[in-house]
C-alpha cells in the first residue's frame, strides 16, 4: 500500500504545479522521472552483479548523483540543472562503447521529453517521494508495475493520449488465444505503451520459462515499434519495469514509412500482436510506399497490408480492427481478398461499440489468422456486454473473466470441437465471396428486436407530422404578425 500511496503524494504534489497543464503532461512529467530512477537502480544492481558494466547515462546525469540525496539541490538551482544540462545532455548522448543500445534507450526516451514543472520546490518534493520506492525490491516493482498500469488506464481521460491504451482484458486475450513461445518472434508495429508486450512476457513467464537460457531468448525475440514520443517513453519504462534489461528493441520509428518491398524474408516474425491506429489518416506520401491496389491514408488497412507480409509462413497474428474494415469496400475489398487468399482467418471475435470507451465508441473486432493456407471457413464469435451493464465505461470496464466464455468455446490450440451456439456462428469462403468480400457477418441466432406493430406505429408517426405541421403553422403566424408591427 504504500507504493500506491507514494504516487498519489506525487500526482498530487504535481497538480500544485503550474507548468504542468492536464493528465497527459502529468503522466509525461511522471514517466520520465521515474525511467531515470528505474534505470538507476537496475544500473546499480548489474554493477554490483558485474564489475565491468558502466551506466550508459553520465556520472553526473545519474539519478544518484543529483536525485538520491533528500537534501540535496532544489529551487531555481535544480531547475537550472534539469533544463540546461539533464535535457540537452542525454537528448545528444552517443551510441559507442559497450553499452551503446542501452544510450540509445536513454537517447530516444529524452530525444523529445520535456520537463513541464516550473517550481524547483516542488520537483524536490516530487524526486524524494520518487525516492521511497526501491525498484530493486522485486515485491516493490511488482506492486509499482501494477500502479504504472493504472497510470496508464488514466491516458484514457486524457484526450487524444486514450489511443495509446488498449483494454488489459483484450491484450491478455488476444496473447492467450495465440500462445507465443520464447524464441518466438514476436513483433508490435504500433506498439503503444506496451500492452501486447507486457500480456506476453507474462504468459510466457508463468508458462514455458523454465531457466535462464528461457528468458534470454525470450527477450531477445521481441520487436517494436512505435512512432509518437509519449507513448514510446511508456513503453520503455513498462519494459524496465518488466525486468527488461535492454528495451531497445522498442523502437521510435513509423512502421508505414518504410517501403513495403523493402521488408524481405529477414523482416519477418512468427507473431504480431496489435491494435493498429484506426479512424486516422497517415501523412501524405506514406501510401506511396505500399502496391498501387493497396495504397489508401486509412491507417488500419495499410498496417492490414504489411502485417500479412511481416508474418512467416506458419505464422499467426491476432489483430484490432474497427467494423468499417469488415465491411468497407474498394481498397478494403482488395485487402480482405489478399487476405482470405494468404491467410487463414480461422476466427473473428466481435466486440461491443463500448470496449474503447470513452476516446472510441465504434464497433471492434478481434481478427486471429495464420499464414500460409488460404481460408475455408471463418468462426465468428459476439461478445455480448455482461448481464448487469448495458455498456462497458472508465470506471466498468471489460474484465479478463468475461471473455472466459469465449476461451472455454475457443477449442484448445487446434481449435477442435467448435460448435455453434447462441453466441458462435461459422460463414464458408464461397458465402463470403457471394458477398463481394463483406465480412460483417451478423450473429443470426439473434432474434430481431421487437419495435411493435407495423400499423399502429405508422398512425402514430402520422399523428406526429401533423403536430409538427400544426406548430409549424402557428409559428408561422406570430412571426408574420410580429413583422407587421
Amino acid at each position: 500500500m504504500a507504493v500506491r500511496t507514494t504516487v498519489k503524494s506525487i500526482q498530487d504534489i504535481m497538480r500544485q504545479d503550474v507548468g504542468v497543464d492536464g493528465d497527459a503532461q502529468r503522466i509525461s512529467q511522471l514517466c520520465w522521472m521515474f525511467f531515470l530512477k528505474i534505470i538507476d537502480d537496475q544500473d546499480q544492481q548489474l554493477e554490483l552483479m558485474n564489475e565491468e558494466y558502466r551506466s550508459p547515462i553520465p556520472e553526473k546525469l545519474q539519478w544518484r548523483a543529483w536525485a538520491a540525496n533528500p537534501e540535496g539541490i532544489t529551487g531555481d538551482e535544480l531547475l537550472t540543472f534539469v533544463n540546461t544540462q539533464l535535457f540537452p545532455q542525454l537528448k545528444e548522448l552517443t551510441f559507442g562503447g559497450n553499452h551503446g543500445e542501452r544510450r540509445r534507450v536513454v537517447r530516444g526516451v529524452f530525444e523529445d521529453a520535456y520537463n513541464y514543472m516550473k517550481s524547483g520546490q516542488l520537483m524536490r518534493q516530487v524526486v524524494n517521494k520518487i525516492n521511497e520506492v526501491n525498484f530493486n525490491d522485486l515485491a516493490e516493482r511488482q506492486h509499482f508495475g501494477d500502479i504504472y498500469e493504472q497510470i496508464l488506464n488514466d491516458l484514457q481521460s486524457a484526450g487524444n493520449a486514450g489511443e495509446y491504451y488498449t483494454p488489459r482484458a483484450v491484450t491478455a486475450f488476444m496473447v492467450d488465444r495465440t500462445d507465443p513461445h520464447p524464441g518466438e518472434l514476436l513483433l508490435d508495429p504500433a506498439c503503444g505503451t506496451g500492452g501486447f508486450l507486457t500480456c506476453a512476457l507474462r504468459h510466457m513467464r508463468e508458462r514455458y520459462v523454465k531457466k535462464p537460457e528461457d528468458e534470454q531468448k525470450m527477450q531477445q525475440a521481441l520487436r517494436a515499434v512505435e512512432k509518437k514520443q509519449l507513448p514510446h517513453m511508456l513503453c520503455v519504462t513498462n519494459m524496465l519495469l518488466h525486468n527488461i534489461e535492454d528495451p531497445s528493441f522498442v523502437r521510435r520509428d513509423n512502421t508505414l514509412a518504410r517501403p513495403y518491398i523493402s521488408y524481405t524474408a529477414s523482416d519477418r516474425v512468427e507473431i504480431v500482436l496489435t491494435n493498429p491506429p484506426f479512424g486516422g489518416r497517415e501523412e501524405d506520401g506514406i501510401e506511396s510506399n505500399f502496391p498501387k491496389h493497396f495504397q489508401t491514408r486509412e491507417t488500419a488497412d495499410l498496417f492490414l497490408a504489411l502485417i500479412i507480409r511481416l508474418l512467416k509462413p506458419g505464422g499467426r497474428a491476432a489483430v484490432v480492427l474497427p467494423d468499417g474494415s469488415l465491411f468497407g469496400e474498394g481498397v478494403k475489398t482488395r485487402l480482405k481478398e489478399h487476405l482470405l487468399e494468404e491467410c487463414n482467418l480461422h476466427t473473428i471475435v466481435r466486440l461491443p461499440n463500448s470496449v474503447f470507451k470513452p476516446y472510441a465508441s465504434i464497433g471492434t473486432n478481434l481478427l486471429f489468422f495464420e499464414k500460409g493456407e488460404p481460408t475455408k471457413e471463418i468462426w465468428f464469435y459476439e461478445h455480448q456486454v455482461v448481464d448487469g451493464q448495458k455498456a462497458y465505461s472508465m470506471t466498468k470496464p471489460i474484465r479478463v473473466e468475461y471473455l472466459k466464455p469465449c476461451a472455454d468455446w475457443w477449442g484448445g490450440v487446434k481449435r477442435k470441437g467448435r460448435k455453434e451456439n447462441d453466441f458462435a456462428w461459422r460463414v464458408t469462403i464461397d458465402q463470403v465471396k457471394e458477398r463481394g468480400y463483406n465480412l460483417d457477418f451478423k450473429n443470426p441466432h439473434t432474434v430481431a428486436d421487437e419495435h411493435g406493430d407495423p400499423e399502429e406505429l405508422l398512425a402514430k408517426l402520422n399523428e406526429a407530422e401533423q403536430q409538427t405541421a400544426s406548430l409549424r403553422d402557428k409559428l408561422k403566424a406570430i412571426l408574420a404578425e410580429a413583422l407587421t408591427r
